[in-house]
């Protein structure tokens, strides 16, 4: 069974995924797939530089450049996911393979239900934080101001919006213990889940 992991930027998805990776889930890092699927000499490079050459130094992508074209013009946003997407989804079906028969697979998605994605998943699993926490963890990790927090923020999907299209929910807003218990409750209904497919597959 292939699920999809999201959350706001900020939210803790990396976390979680750290976590079902331990519990025994197969990981496939949609974003890692995506600094590939824009590695030098790529299709995605090249139409990316079609379209915005200033953000091409030599033949590497400025992410930090294109990151402030994109999250500011929503238009920019999806042509860039349009670029991007069918590659990395290439990428994670192809990922999928070294799966061991019978482990849940965990796409972690920053943009699952923005791009469609989560029509690939049999589940979807969002990390939710309260609003402030996200912001201070953004600006201390990655260094920016509380403006161009808050607008990488609101370029992502209303946070109400992605728990009603959720099959599960997971609250960080406690400690790391607390959050790992509640990512042991998904994982054992995504165990579940998995069963019910195996069985309806004999």
């Amino acid at each position: 069974m292939r699920a999809g992991l999201t959350g706001g930027i900020g939210a803790g998805k990396s976390e979680v995924a750290r976590c079902l990776d331990g519990f025994g889930a197969y990981i496939v890092d949609t974003d890692r797939l995506a600094r590939e699927a824009v590695c030098p000499g790529s299709d995605a490079l090249r139409e990316i530089t079609r379209t915005w050459p200033a953000v091409v130094r030599g033949d590497s992508l400025d992410r930090g450049a294109l990151a402030e074209i994109v999250f500011h013009d929503r238009a920019a946003r999806e042509r860039l996911n349009a670029i991007v997407h069918p590659h990395v989804r290439r990428l994670a079906v192809e990922q999928e393979r070294y799966a061991k028969p019978g482990q849940p697979i965990v796409h972690v998605v920053p943009l699952l239900f923005e791009t469609g994605y989560d029509r690939q998943c049999d589940a979807s699993i969002l990390v939710a934080a309260p609003l402030e926490r996200r912001i201070e963890r953004i600006a201390g990790r990655d260094r920016l101001s509380e403006e161009q927090v808050r607008a990488r923020i609101a370029a992502q999907i209303d946070p109400a919006q992605a728990r009603r299209r959720a099959t599960f929910v997971i609250e960080n807003d406690a400690d790391f213990l607390t959050l790992k218990a509640r990512t042991r409750e998904v994982y054992e209904e995504l165990l579940a889940i998995n069963g019910s497919h195996r069985s309806g597959d004999a």
